[in-house]
């Protein structure tokens, strides 16, 4: 076994690594960039060198010097994790012609898989099922236009070189098919340097279905199961679980024979995801083999009992599988969701910045929780804007989900906003807790899971009233805390109780709930307040739309418990926020307020001239549209910027004329930068 290796990624799969290492007694190594001075990767191996600037192609991507810190640090082997130059032969080539151990499959095994039309090609000689479309080298627009609409539409482009949701898309019509080709490519070119495209028909309704494999230098290839992927967005997924509710016992077996068959058709050693399209007849096709590590494996160790990256360690240092196929057990449930720091109701637009809070739920044997950051940690615009993977585990999938549900209620995030509400919604669709979901679910039913226009114009009271009363509670304690820590600690003025001559104090307390003002006023103290005047005001003309009152007794904070009794009935709820914020949950639902002074009575809604189009994040620009003195109609794209490892279309506000373009192809964009310009109306 080997004795210190080096990790060539970042973030929590470089902290993943790291964990396995200590438990076998290996020493690590990172690399890490200028924005990763301070990461947790860096902070938890036992020894990290800087690699370069904060953009990928000048850090991570520099095989070549992260091979010379493996050399001068005295690493043994170089595990690559995923992303980055994880599926990269020529780097895998450049690691084993220094000497050292690639912790992956061969570089002849990636080239074999590393474009999608050879992959395609290759699996169909061996057997495997493929789903028809065009492979060929000749990518001439006409040409491929001739091939789709032969293959007939719906049909999917797909990058031939590369993964992760990048390069891929859904035509429909034939008069759609050159726009989308196009968008396509540049994308690949952007994304993976190569813009060669395949074609295939898009079976409708799909689900996604992998199986892990393993293979070992001596010929050995297994398979560990499947992973049911079917819950994604725009082809990047959301929710994965093993077993898969799909699958039936002899389905299962099917798959994982032709997975294992597809390992061997390649020679594949070390850990690798045969991925596969699954039609509502049970149908299956051959989609893409991952020549390693995947972001899900956590489900997979978590109903094997296996630890992926111990086997990867084992078959790297020239070790034979540590099972046979019959000893791999199925047991229990296991569902994994990813935090990001994102915006779902802004079109799930990536966020950046700190960390100012972070709460999630305390690991245990049910929860897992995969992370490379902390509190206070920042998210920065070069890398995917992942916060941590949640993963849960039970006897069965109903138990699984509850499970999932109980930790998201537990998780709290402040700084950049976050998918916590999206995923609770989530878990709680229909569609995924009866195990129907597609992978195309999402996208035509996005407005499903997002919040619904009647929770939108008023918080439910319960909830209402309980972050209420959680404001008033911490008031109390803090003017007591305050109050002790003075030279008069006696003083009248010093009593919480709100009282005031001939009448029991009222207090005002004023929210923003999505940038809308909530207004309330309660009188009572230590718990037992009458709460009312719930005003939801607009903002710009003060006008209320509805009131409702509320009596509040025996209102007790325990922790992050809150129990009391709203107008008669008893309640508990939890309570999650931090001084600037209230954030209260019922076991269902999630209220979060931010907490404002009474006085300022504007709402937190921007305003907007409809003159300019501007950054939405700190980004690159990728392409321009439009020129000065162009015509736009509205909704039309005039820009492309590149942020967070996704593309960003930017449109105009309005019809009319553009006076200025004020960045190039290529610029870096600071958020909210103006970048083009139009004519006043």
């Amino acid at each position: 076994m080997f004795e210190k290796i080096l990790i060539a990624n970042r973030g929590e799969i470089a902290c993943r690594v790291i964990r396995t290492c200590r438990t076998l007694g290996i020493r690590t190594v990172a690399v890490y960039s200028e924005a990763d001075a301070d990461a947790q990767h860096v902070r938890q191996a036992d020894e990290a060198y800087p690699i370069g600037g904060p953009r990928p192609a000048d850090s991570y991507l520099r095989g070549d010097a992260i091979i010379e810190v493996a050399l001068r640090s005295g690493a043994q082997a170089i595990h690559p994790g995923y992303g980055f130059l994880s599926e990269n032969a020529d780097f895998a080539d450049a690691v084993e012609a220094a000497g050292i151990a690639f912790i992956g499959p061969k570089a002849a095994s990636m080239r074999k898989m590393g474009s999608k039309a050879g992959a395609k090609e290759l699996m169909q000689a061996a057997g495997v099922p493929v789903v028809p479309g065009y492979t060929g080298e000749d990518q001439d627009p006409a040409r491929l236009q001739r091939e789709a609409d032969a293959i007939g539409y719906p049909l999917m482009i797909k990058a031939a070189h590369g993964g992760g949701g990048k390069g891929m898309r859904i035509v429909r019509a034939s008069a759609e098919f050159a726009a989308n080709l196009e968008s396509c490519q540049r994308e690949a070119r952007n994304a993976f340097g190569r813009d060669r495209v395949l074609l295939e028909r898009y079976v409708e309704r799909p689900r996604h279905i992998e199986i892990q494999i393993f293979g070992d230098s001596a010929g050995q290839v297994i398979h560990l199961n499947e992973r049911e992927c079917s819950a994604q967005r725009r082809y990047q997924k959301v929710l994965e679980e093993s077993p898969s509710p799909f699958l039936t016992p002899e389905l299962r077996a099917q798959m994982g024979a032709a997975a294992v068959q597809a390992g061997h058709a390649i020679d594949y050693v070390n850990a690798g995801t045969v991925e596969f399209i699954v039609g509502q007849d049970g149908g299956f096709y051959f989609m893409e083999i991952n020549t390693r590590l995947q972001v899900e494996h956590p489900v997979t160790e978590l109903v094997t009992g296996l630890d992926l990256v111990e086997w990867q360690l084992r078959v790297a240092a020239g070790e034979a599988l540590p099972l046979a196929q019959e000893q791999i057990v199925q047991r229990g449930h296991a569902i994994e969701v990813r935090l990001y720091a994102e915006d779902p109701e802004a079109g799930f637009l990536p966020g950046s910045g700190k960390l100012e809070r972070l709460r999630l739920p305390a690991a245990d044997a049910h929860v897992r929780l995969d992370s490379g950051v902390v509190e206070g940690d920042t998210v920065t615009i070069f890398y995917d804007p992942m916060i941590a993977k949640l993963i849960v585990s039970d006897a069965d999938r109903p138990r699984a989900l509850a499970r999932l549900r109980a930790a998201l209620a537990h998780s709290d995030i402040a700084g950049p906003k976050s998918n916590i509400e999206f995923l609770e919604r989530l878990a709680r669709h229909p569609a995924v807790v009866e195990g129907t979901i597609d992978t195309g679910y999402l996208d035509r039913h996005l407005e499903e899971f997002m919040p619904a226009a009647q929770a939108d114009q008023a918080a439910d009271a319960d909830l209402l009233a309980g972050a209420a009363v959680a404001e008033l509670l911490a008031q109390e304690r803090r003017t007591r805390e305050d109050a002790a820590a003075s030279t008069d600690p006696t003083s009248p003025w010093a009593i919480a109780d709100g009282w005031r001559l001939g009448h029991g104090g009222r207090r005002s307390l004023a929210f923003l709930r999505r940038e809308q003002r909530l207004e309330l006023s309660a009188q009572g103290s230590g718990g037992d307040y009458r709460i009312d005047g719930i005003h939801r005001i607009d903002g710009s003309d003060g006008s209320g739309s509805g009131e409702t009152a509320v009596e509040v007794r025996g209102a007790r904070l325990a922790g992050d418990e809150l129990s009391l009794r709203i107008d008669g009935r008893a309640r508990r709820l939890r309570t999650l926020g931090d001084g600037a914020r209230v954030v209260v949950h019922d076991g269902e639902r999630r209220l979060r307020l931010d907490a404002v002074p009474v006085y300022r009575h504007e709402s937190g809604a921007a305003g907007g001239s409809g003159h300019s189009v501007n950054a939405p994040m700190p980004g690159r620009v990728v392409v321009v549209k439009a020129a000065p003195g162009d015509a736009v109609e509205a909704g039309q794209e005039v820009m492309v910027i590149e942020a967070m490892k996704m593309e960003l279309s930017l449109k105009a506000p309005r019809a009319g004329t553009v006076a200025e373009i004020r960045a190039a192809a290529g610029d870096f964009v600071e958020a909210d930068a103006v970048l083009v310009t139009l004519e006043s109306a």
